[in-house]
């Protein structure tokens, strides 16, 4: 059995990390060509975006097509390894096209930062200091991304709360920061961190955490639109979907998973153009378990019959920053799909969510999940024979 303590493995170069990986764990010559197969990145390129590279992991790059959203048609790139997901996506899409698409809100671009003060002798007192000199704080903030500023972004208010902890009472400070197209969290980590010792100042008390929020409660995306009865289904189907959705309104354990559905496709999306997965999933979740976890969805149906479907959550996707811009498929993810801002991406991940939540309850009422997922499978499986 080898050792895993290594001093130094990232000083290494990426070609005598593979060296040492194959000597401790004995890849044969094969299984080494596979980790050297960088694909689009060259190895370099790779070191420089996280330490310990030793190569790139590959996932399918789909497209889900039939998208109208907010009147204009688009073609979304999607990440994922679970079939029928961009099949059943596509489909669904086509279904709402007939009662006019997908219907996406406008969505305020604003993160919290928040800062935690604690070890205050009088709370009160504290609080109406902040609330005092709150322009101030503002203005400290702002100074740390004069071009941000300039754009038009920055911090637009301060929110000040008081809760309560098994480690005492505290005040949280929220910075409300319009980021504009980025996810936002570095210019907001920065200005926490910068108002901080301001904070500590005027509160006489001691400043720990100042770090962004990814419950981005100023960042919600909300989406709507009409499904037709007869291409889903029929009457019976519809019903199910109904039932489906009473079933998550009232048991968590369902929810869960009906929640998982809508994610499918936003995280797909949010992979594909170099967004966060783990800040949009947890916000996601986070946001469905406000008042005690519940469906984001919410389903109901018209005065013919026609499902109805509706999606809200919060959604801090960027498109510049990051690997948006340092990533080669995510720019051309971006691209693929002809956004210019921020908001749009949202707009766009929204719908295919609730697109996507739809197809997956569509399935459960009717064929059942496995049914869809397994005639994929065997299609691909032939398809593999047959090379």
């Amino acid at each position: 059995m080898y050792s895993s303590e290594i001093s130094g493995f990232y000083k290494l170069s990426v070609k005598e990390r593979l060296s040492l990986i194959q000597e401790k764990s004995g890849l044969n010559q094969e299984e080494l060509s596979v980790l050297k197969n960088f694909g689009y990145f060259k190895p370099e390129e790779m070191d420089l975006l996280i330490e310990n590279v030793v190569g790139s992991y590959q996932l399918p790059y789909s497209i889900a097509c039939n998208f109208k959203i907010n009147n204009r048609d688009y073609l979304i790139p999607m990440v994922i390894e679970e079939p029928s997901v961009v099949a059943a996506a596509s489909n669904v899409a086509r279904m709402a096209r007939k009662m006019g698409g997908f219907h996406s809100e406008s969505i305020d671009q604003v993160m919290i930062g928040q800062i935690q003060i604690v070890d205050i002798e009088n709370i009160n007192e504290a609080v109406e200091k902040i609330k005092a000199n709150k322009e101030r704080i503002i203005q400290r903030a702002n100074d740390q991304d004069p071009i941000l500023i300039k754009l038009g972004g920055g911090v637009v208010d301060l929110e000040i709360r008081t809760i309560e902890t098994i480690k005492g009472p505290m005040i949280v400070i929220h910075l409300l920061v319009n980021v504009l197209d980025a996810m936002g969290a570095n210019a907001v980590n920065t200005m926490a961190e910068a108002v901080a010792p301001y904070l500590e100042e005027l509160s006489n008390g001691q400043v720990f955490l100042r770090i962004i929020s990814n419950l981005a409660t100023h960042r919600i995306a909300k989406c709507r639109a009409v499904f037709d009865k007869e291409m889903l289904g029929g009457s019976d189907i519809v019903e199910g979907i109904l039932y489906a959705y009473a079933f998550a309104k009232a048991d968590p354990y369902r929810a869960t998973t009906h929640n998982k559905g809508i994610m499918n496709g936003i995280i797909a999306l949010t992979l594909a153009t170099g967004n966060d997965t783990r800040a949009i999933e947890a916000g996601a979740h986070a946001y469905a378990a406000l008042g005690g976890y519940s469906p984001l969805s919410k389903f109901d149906i018209d005065e013919h019959g026609n499902l109805i479907g509706e999606l809200e959550l919060p959604l801090a996707l960027g498109i510049i920053g990051g690997l948006t811009k340092t990533h080669p498929l995510a720019r051309i993810s971006l691209k693929i799909l002809g956004i210019d801002t921020a908001e749009e991406l949202a707009q766009v991940a929204v719908a295919l969510g609730l697109c996507q939540n739809v197809a997956a309850l569509r399935a459960l009422a009717s064929e059942g999940i496995q049914a869809g997922h397994m005639k994929l499978h065997k299609r691909k499986e032939m398809k593999r024979k047959s090379i």
